[in-house]
């Protein structure tokens, strides 16, 4: 290639001297700093939405976003504060790690990451891996998820002559909504800049649903329209992010603020409509980055301090008086480092430190301390039409309780091997496959919870085995891009923990359920179509069949049942049309039937539902001012459906918003 480039600048060279007078051509160009290598192929190809392409789905929220990735389950408990929780390969939510700009979010109290809280607005692309990323330069901690979502916020971009870019959205529509947010990036040198990220969410969350249920006779017990009530959110968030580049790395330092005010609707059981929950959430962390390039060897340093304040009341007239606060802090830190051997190996290390207290002004609380010590160590080998990556984790992790017995320190060995095989010429063709074993501890709630928390849960250990297949062809003709991939998967989770809701939102049951066999099948596919000038068709779609079956104990009623919310079906499909700055975006979501609780009986048989949302925007350009209408239709249909059970969603809505951007 370096033989092209050479006669690609020579021939300008030429050009330039013939045509333009030799006093003319002295100019100094600046200095180019180049702070990163360019990336390996993905041994594990990730499910990416990025760019126009995310912003066009009908989402509110990540959580909402996360529904059209195949494999994964969306926990939401109803209208626009409802709290949402995502589930890979029916593995729960604690195997699935959430990392906001390369830095893992954590929640030691619960280990669940409300993704309801997180807004598109600011994201640039959200990505979804099974297994882990496909980089051994990462933290330790990364090595330990079974699945891993990535989120990724803007960086700005300045061309030459700016040093500002400024955008303003504001969002209306059902439910009285009202979501303005703001944008402001900084050129503050040629090395630093900088952006600040605001959003105000205000709803009232009332919205119409049928409520209908049917008795274990068959016989119609209730059938009425109702109003949903105490849904209602009031929030901000605020973020600020600073980037600068070194002469051989990068850096960034990240400040974050979220709080809330909500209404807890909580589930309608015996026609039951009452509600007096209401929970403040305050979360805020600060975390920096740096990453170093020195020759063969790169270095990534990660650090972080996070305060989450949760305080929790419940005033209803016939349940017992609540008023609760919790206090979380978490500090970590972590190291990695990758050197390459040759142009085909690299070895990496990394330690991650994390500690995490909670308090609460519960009598009799415990305050449960807990120190994480993650080491590990990784090797990828690239010999072109084969590629390897290896690792294993070595997790240390120690709890301290006030007044009681702390359960024993755990110490676990996680390996994984992943290979990806190219067995066609043009590399359109791959074949992937991997093995690995993950653990997490019980988070602080289900040990030490009152009400709630079980001391003796044992720990959750999976093993997970893949097999898939990826075409993937770009082309200028007719179809510009083609891409389908299949995945067979089989995992093995000893010690399920597994959370009920009991009846109040806040409040759960934890319970091992032993040993969960799951066996599963995901299918995406994408293609892109030019057939005309400025028109593009884009359409992806996403299958998924999971049988995940309880086979702790033959003697129980539930033995081979499928656990509880885990459809064996589910899909989603989407198709976009772009065609001189106007935009139409129609999206299908189904999820299957389910059953609510351990046994697959008829009495917790739980409906399959499906949505349809519909959107048009149209691209205005006003000088150097862009400006963008969108108009959305969600539940197009007004589809009745639950997918928590007693917590009915939204019938048919629409949200309007127009964008500034400078």
């Amino acid at each position: 290639m370096k033989y092209i480039y050479s006669l690609v600048l020579l021939c300008i060279t030429i050009e330039v001297f013939a045509e333009t007078p030799l006093d003319s051509l002295s100019h100094q160009l600046k200095e180019v700093v180049v702070t990163a290598r360019k990336p390996n192929e993905d041994i594990i190809p990730a499910q990416t939405l990025s760019g126009e392409e995310l912003h066009r789905l009908n989402s509110n929220s990540v959580a909402d976003a996360l529904r059209y990735f195949s494999g994964v389950q969306v926990k939401d408990y109803g209208g626009v504060g409802g709290i949402k929780t995502v589930n890979i390969r029916s593995m729960g939510t604690n195997h699935t790690g959430v990392v906001y700009d390369g830095v893992e979010l954590g929640n030691a109290q619960n280990g669940q990451i409300d993704l309801g809280q997180f807004s598109l607005d600011n994201i640039e692309a959200l990505s979804l891996y099974n297994g882990q990323k496909s980089e051994i330069l990462q933290p330790a901690k990364d090595f330990g998820s079974a699945g891993t979502i990535y989120m990724r916020t803007r960086t700005p971009v300045f061309n030459d002559g700016e040093n500002y870019h400024a955008r303003v959205s504001v969002r209306t529509g059902s439910f009285d909504l009202l979501n303005p947010s703001a944008l402001i990036e900084l050129k503050l040198s040629e090395r630093i800049s900088t952006s600040l990220s605001a959003e105000w969410i205000n709803s009232s969350g009332k919205y119409k649903f049928r409520y209908r249920r049917v008795n274990p006779a068959g016989e119609l017990a209730y059938d009425t329209t109702a109003v949903r009530q105490n849904g209602d959110i009031n929030a901000t968030r605020i973020e600020l992010n600073t980037h600068g580049t070194l002469n051989h790395g990068s850096w960034n330092f990240k400040v974050y603020n979220y709080n809330s005010e909500r209404g807890v609707p909580g589930a309608i059981v015996n026609n039951v409509w009452r509600r007096g929950e209401r929970i403040w959430d305050t979360n805020s962390f600060a975390q920096g980055r740096y990453t170093g390039f020195f020759g063969k060897f790169t270095t990534l340093n990660n650090i972080k301090y996070a305060f989450y304040r949760t305080h929790y009341v419940n005033n209803d007239d016939k349940q017992v008086k609540i008023d609760n606060l919790y206090k979380q802090k978490e500090i970590y830190f972590s190291s990695a480092n990758e050197y390459e051997v040759t142009n085909f190996w690299s070895v990496s290390a990394s330690y991650d430190f994390m500690w995490n207290t909670l308090d609460a002004d519960v009598y009799g609380f415990v305050k449960p301390d807990r120190i994480s010590h993650y080491l590990s160590a990784a090797t990828a080998l690239n010999f072109n039409r084969i590629k390897i990556q290896a690792s294993a984790l070595g997790t240390f992790i120690q709890d301290k309780i006030r007044g009681q017995k702390a359960p024993a320190d755990k110490h676990v060995f996680s390996p994984a091997i992943f290979m990806n095989g190219y067995p066609l010429r043009n590399k359109d063709f791959s074949i992937r496959v991997f093995y690995k074993k993950s653990f997490r501890m019980p988070t602080f709630n289900d040990l030490y919870y009152a009400d709630m928390g079980n001391s003796q849960l044992s720990p959750e250990r999976v093993t997970q085995y893949n097999l898939g297949l990826l075409y993937d062809h770009n082309s200028t003709s007719l179809i510009s891009a083609a891409r389908i991939s299949a995945d067979i998967y089989y995992n093995k989770v000893k010690d399920k923990i597994v959370a009920y809701p009991k009846g109040q939102q806040f409040r759960w049951t934890m319970l091992n359920l032993g040993l969960v066999d799951i066996r599963g099948i995901d299918v995406t596919g994408l293609l892109t179509l030019n057939p005309y000038r400025d028109l593009y068709l884009t359409v992806r779609a996403q299958y998924t069949f999971q049988r995940a079956i309880d086979i702790t104990n033959p003697s129980d009623n539930y033995y081979r049942d499928q656990i509880p919310y885990i459809p064996r079906h589910s899909g989603a499909a989407v198709v976009n049309a772009q065609w001189k700055g106007w935009g139409l975006n129609y999206s299908w979501i189904y999820v299957g039937e389910r059953y609510n609780q351990q046994e697959n009986i008829r009495y917790n048989y739980t409906q399959p539902w499906y949505t349809s949302d519909v959107s048009l925007s149209k691209d205005f350009k006003l000088g150097r001012v862009n400006l963008r209408g969108l108009i959305e239709i969600n539940n197009l249909l007004s589809q009745d459906y639950d997918v928590i059970l007693n917590y009915p969603m939204p019938k048919r809505n629409y949200r309007f918003t127009l964008t500034v951007e400078i």
